[in-house]
């Protein structure tokens, strides 16, 4: 960690080459970003910026993450907040973006939620997919364009995920091959469905509250497919009210026996946090390799 001197030159150069004149940093705050990330709440006398940084000057993820964040906001439904610019600076990779700032839930906060998560699915692409690649969390995901969701689903998620698992001998031979016994059988579990906008990492750690007390997203993994496999991600971590839900369904149902299906899309980010921090994760992976191939 640079020294809190160096933290505000930093800043203060990457605001220069964002606006194209100095900014005067009133305060600034460390934030949470992951495991990583850092992140700052950098107050000017020009306003309030979240500016989010890393040690990797050669990624394109904040430049993936830009895209796939106007995305959501050209499509309306949600608030997003705006992105000011991208770039490197002195071996850094940096996003700015407008500062969220919290305020009190409105009571209809939940409701509101699942009808504009409703509204924001209802927007079709014509392919599964979408027209670059990006990231979830520090792992790259491919969004290779296909006709249909499930055979999307099943390589561009569940199977690149399982091979890298594999080449980084997080999964052994053996789950490697009952997952791909699994694989084989999801399009007999998974309803085909039109291609949904989703904003693809959805759990409640990139879930925020808007000045004007409704939600704003932030750190999407943007791609359009299966709205299922977006619902089921909602509950992998909890966080999210019944109302949400009751919402959602309300004006956009799923087909019968969607909570049977759950487990089977929360497969894709049990394998991106087996790829990512292992331990527990692939206990939740066997348990359900177990309930479907048995062994």
């Amino acid at each position: 960690m640079f020294q809190s001197t160096d933290q505000i030159a930093f800043l203060e150069n990457v605001l220069l080459q964002t606006f194209g004149k100095p900014a005067l940093i009133r305060d600034f705050q460390f934030l949470y970003c992951g495991n990583f990330n850092l992140a700052a709440r950098v107050q000017t006398d020009g306003g309030s910026f979240f500016v989010k940084w890393n040690e990797q000057p050669d990624t394109d993820m904040f430049a993936c993450e830009a895209r796939s964040l106007r995305l959501l906001q050209q499509a309306g439904a949600l608030f997003i907040p705006d992105v000011h610019a991208y770039g490197q600076h002195d071996g850094r990779s940096f996003l700015v973006m407008d500062f969220v700032a919290a305020s009190p839930q409105q009571p209809d906060y939940w409701a509101d939620f699942g009808h504009k998560l409703a509204a924001q699915h209802r927007l079709t692409h014509p392919q599964h997919g979408l027209d670059f690649d990006n990231y979830i969390g520090a792992l790259p995901q491919l969004n290779t364009f296909m006709n249909s969701g499930i055979a999307f689903f099943v390589e561009n998620r569940l199977e690149a995920q399982a091979g890298r698992a594999l080449y980084e001998s997080k999964i052994s031979h053996k789950t490697h091959q009952r997952l791909l016994q699994l694989f084989e059988k999801i399009p007999d579990y998974l309803p085909e469905e039109p291609a949904a906008l989703l904003h693809g990492d959805l759990w409640s750690g990139n879930v925020m509250t808007g000045a004007d007390g409704h939600v704003a997203l932030v750190d999407p993994a943007a791609y359009y497919g299966l709205r299922e496999a977006e619902i089921a991600f909602t509950g992998m971590f909890g966080g999210f009210d019944t109302a949400f839900y009751r919402a959602y369904f309300e004006v956009f149902p799923v087909q019968p026996g969607f909570q049977e299906r759950v487990q089977l899309y929360n497969l894709y980010p049990l394998l991106v946090h087996v790829n990512l921090f292992g331990g527990g994760y692939l206990t939740a992976v066997e348990r359900l390799l177990k309930k479907y191939v048995g062994g």
